[in-house]
Formats: structure tokens, C-alpha cells, sequence
């Protein structure tokens, strides 16, 4: 339990900490520890806690932005993303029982995609400044609307953060594993030998 306290405190606090350091948007480790936690996690508690995370830092989030833009998310906008990240925790547990560094990076890079591609698809869909086309669409994954950065810049941030974070926390369970003398991708001893 205190592992998956720690996690969704820096979870949070990192996606709190983004919101005044404007390069770091979308730069998060939400992604990469919901998919890693279905790839390593035990316990329920290790499941959930990207989870509560992502709660937890949207309801801040969302004040801070009713706040200085005047913008508020929404309910739907909420449970489409934490279904994203449901399914990046899909992803990690169908990546468990076969894993190793492709597979790993297969799941990194599956989760971002999915994550990109269906809420940039939802705004087109809800954001009467697309047009309802082929055009409208790809200018919801591509620029987004001309007073704000491109959308393919927070997918970038989103992609180098998920393959970062995942990277990060698969080494270091790795490490730990090779440490203990078990089964590791790191070391001699790799599942499957």
C-alpha cells in the first residue's frame, strides 16, 4: 500500500508541477504507470493508484483552468480519458505474461497512440471549430486550433514521457529482480530460459 500511496502522490504532483512549466504539457507519468502497472503490478493497490493519480490532479487541474482560461473540462472528457488509461492497464496485463523489451515498447507506444488518436478524435467530434470532415479530423491530430500549439506537440510530449516513464520503472523492476536473483531481463536468468 505505501508503494502505491507514494506513486499516486507523484503522480499527481508532477501533473501539477507541468502545469506552470507550459513545455513540460502532456510530458506525464500517468500513462506509463497505468500501462506498466498491468505489466508489473500485484496488488490492486498498484493498479489503482495511477488511477487516483489522475483524479486527483484533473480535479486541480480542472480549477486551475476555469481559473486562468476560463475553461472547465467535463464529465465525458474525464471518462474518456481515464478509459484510455483503462485500457493502457489492458495493455500492460496483456504484455505480463509474455514480456520483454519489445513487447514492453510495443505497449508504450500502443498506449500513447490510443490515447492520442481517441481524445483528439473526441474533440473533433465535440468542438464545433473543426469541421465535421476528413480535413476537420486530421486538423484535430495534426495543428488543432491555430491559438494553441499544434496537437501533434503534446503528442510528442505524451510519447517521449510514456517511453521514458515506462523505461524508467521497467529498469528499475528489472534491476530489483536481478538484484533478488530472480528472472530478469536485465540479467542472465530471463523467463523462458
Amino acid at each position: 500500500m505505501a508503494p502505491a500511496l507514494l506513486v499516486l502522490f507523484l503522480v499527481a504532483g508532477w501533473r501539477i508541477v507541468t502545469l506552470y512549466v507550459p513545455v513540460l504539457s502532456n510530458f506525464s507519468p500517468v500513462m506509463a504507470l497505468a500501462f506498466c502497472a498491468g505489466a508489473y503490478g500485484r496488488g490492486r493497490w498498484m493498479r489503482l493508484a495511477p488511477f487516483a493519480g489522475l483524479v486527483l490532479s484533473d480535479l486541480y487541474i480542472d480549477r486551475y483552468y476555469a481559473s486562468v482560461y476560463h475553461y472547465g473540462w467535463d464529465v465525458p472528457s474525464a471518462l474518456l480519458r481515464i478509459a484510455c488509461f483503462g485500457a493502457a492497464l489492458g495493455l500492460g496485463l496483456a504484455v505480463a505474461s509474455r514480456r520483454n523489451w519489445v513487447t514492453l515498447l510495443g505497449g508504450a507506444l500502443g498506449g500513447s497512440l490510443l490515447f492520442y488518436v481517441v481524445t483528439n478524435t473526441a474533440s473533433w467530434f465535440s468542438d464545433a471549430g473543426y469541421a465535421r470532415s476528413a480535413a476537420g479530423w486530421w486538423q484535430a491530430l495534426t495543428v488543432g486550433h491555430p491559438q494553441y500549439a499544434p496537437t501533434l506537440f503534446f503528442f510528442r510530449n505524451s510519447l517521449v514521457s510514456d517511453l521514458l516513464f515506462t523505461a524508467g520503472f521497467a529498469l528499475a523492476v528489472e534491476y530489483g529482480r536481478m538484484r533478488r536473483g530472480d528472472p530478469s531481463l536485465l540479467g542472465l536468468k530471463q523467463v523462458g530460459r
